[in-house]
């Protein structure tokens, strides 16, 4: 309980939350077709055979809090002191919610096989972090001691949540042109959990003693949490992405993707407790005060009974639908497009659902995207800069624009920050690089050798045995 408490504080100054980023859709980055494996990275013609990031990590960082307790956090980072005028004190009804999800690639590798059809097999190496919590206005509150309890008892008003789960992940896809307007693509990757925790505080209440500058605190509820041992591998687990993408005759491509379907099995030393009971909390005026409400709550929630045993957590799975169609607005020459893709995004295992308008304006080599999206009643706006050729690519983005921007200032302590308030505080930052070397790949028509091998891949020709006649039989009829 405490680290997390932390956490809070530290979002206000830390660079590394992640998350996936909508801005790469039909953007046949490197980073685009491994996020969404249906989707090509090469060329035939114009790219070359190999594509890697040459070991420069592409992330994108993101983290989201909405509730009262904005302001009283931004004062506390700022000027080192509490302002709780926003919170209600009292219902134990009033949350907090801090989003955090990570993923950065370290490796990412993918190569164009030309002999056995239009196949893309990739390797990839990335690190992910999911993390939510959900706190009471009250929870913050007594942060800054007794102040703000006007009356001495209250029941459930601490009860709150949270939890995170930090692993790593290796693995491979595959991509198919299976037909002209079909193409399917499946990612697999092995999971090595890393670090998790979860809390549920189910009861709480507290009894103020102003007069002894005490209060005692009664928590009941559970924490799971488990760990890295010596052994790769000891918190195992398996990612499955399935994706396909399909070109209508009036150039619509529909693109639908099962992303990250798939659980960490932590191994038997995890360990959960079942905490109840009562814990003093001194010195409520001191300076000492949120040291020792940190102390209170930690000891409680880690002294329970505990009980070692393994048990599975999932990835947060999510299904995606989008509908995209490029439009030319000048000749062909000059090259300037358009090319909107419209998202449907919903969470697997949460109820999380979100809508995203994902809007590029390409010139040439050259692309400036406008991201709009909708999310549990926030807004959100964000762009996008990117650089590519053929067989080079570099972007940058930001799908939180105006809180980045505010984050930055609040990182660096501005006072305009302080009282300036909105529906949420939020920051986004997404980085990716890769190039492509080796031959280039070529159409056997225009090849300056000969292919050998098949003219298309196992799903290719799966296809033709299903659903085309055999010449024998096309010849009969």
């Amino acid at each position: 309980m405490k680290r997390f408490l932390i956490v809070f504080f530290l979002l206000f100054s830390a660079s590394g939350a992640f998350a996936q980023e909508f801005s790469q859709y039909n953007t046949g980055t490197l980073y685009d077709s491994f996020e969404n494996p249906s989707q090509k990275s090469f060329t035939p013609d114009t790219s070359r055979s190999y594509a890697f990031n040459f070991f420069v990590p592409n992330f994108d960082a993101n983290f989201t809090l909405t509730g009262d307790a904005q302001q009283t956090l931004k004062n506390r980072y700022i000027n080192d002191n509490y302002n709780n005028s926003a919170l209600q004190i009292g219902s134990g009804n009033k949350y907090n919610n801090v989003n955090v999800n990570a993923n950065a690639y370290s490796i990412m590798f993918k190569a164009f096989s030309s002999f056995d059809g239009d196949v893309e097999l990739g390797f990839f190496v990335d690190t992910k972090l999911d993390g939510r919590g959900a706190f009471t206005d009250e929870s913050i509150a007594l942060l800054n001691g007794s102040a703000n309890f006007p009356n001495n008892a209250y029941n459930n008003i601490f009860n709150s949540r949270y939890s995170y789960q930090l692993y790593n992940e290796v693995g491979a896809t595959y991509r198919e042109q299976v037909t002209k307007q079909l193409a399917f693509g499946l990612k697999v990757g092995l999971v090595s959990g890393m670090s998790a925790q979860n809390v549920h505080i189910d009861q709480s209440s507290i009894t103020f003693d102003k007069a002894a500058d005490s209060a005692t605190l009664r928590l009941q509820g559970t924490e799971q949490k488990a760990g890295f041992s010596k052994l790769p591998f000891s918190n195992p687990g398996i990612d499955v992405s399935i994706g396909t993408t399909y070109r209508t005759p009036d150039a619509f491509i529909i693109q639908t993707n099962l992303k990250n379907l798939g659980f960490i099995h932590w191994n038997k030393y995890a360990e959960t407790y079942d905490f109840s009971g009562e814990t003093g909390i001194y010195d409520l005026t001191s300076a000492k005060r949120e040291t020792n409400v940190y102390d209170a709550v930690n000891d409680k929630v880690t002294g329970g009974k505990v009980i070692k045993g393994s048990y599975n957590t999932p990835l947060d799975g999510r299904f995606e639908l989008s509908g995209s169609k490029s439009f030319l607005l000048s000749d062909e020459e000059t090259d300037l497009r358009y090319a909107p893709t419209l998202i449907l995004s919903k969470e697997l295992f949460y109820s999380g659902f979100t809508t995203a308008l994902v809007s590029p304006i390409q010139y040439q080599n050259y692309s400036f995207t406008l991201v709009t999206s909708y999310e549990d009643k926030l807004f959100k706006l964000g762009t996008q800069f990117m650089v590519k050729s053929h067989n080079a690519e570099f972007f940058i983005a930001s799908s939180q624009l105006p809180q980045t921007a505010d984050a930055t200032a609040i990182a660096l302590k501005s006072h305009s920050q302080i009282d300036k308030t909105g529906a949420f505080t939020g920051a986004d930052i997404s980085i990716g690089f890769s190039m492509k070397f080796g031959p280039v790949i070529e159409h056997p028509m225009n090849a300056s050798h000969i292919p050998m091998g098949e003219e298309k891949g196992f799903l290719g020709r799966l296809w033709d045995k299903l659903f085309k006649p055999s010449d024998d039989k096309a010849m009969s009829e």
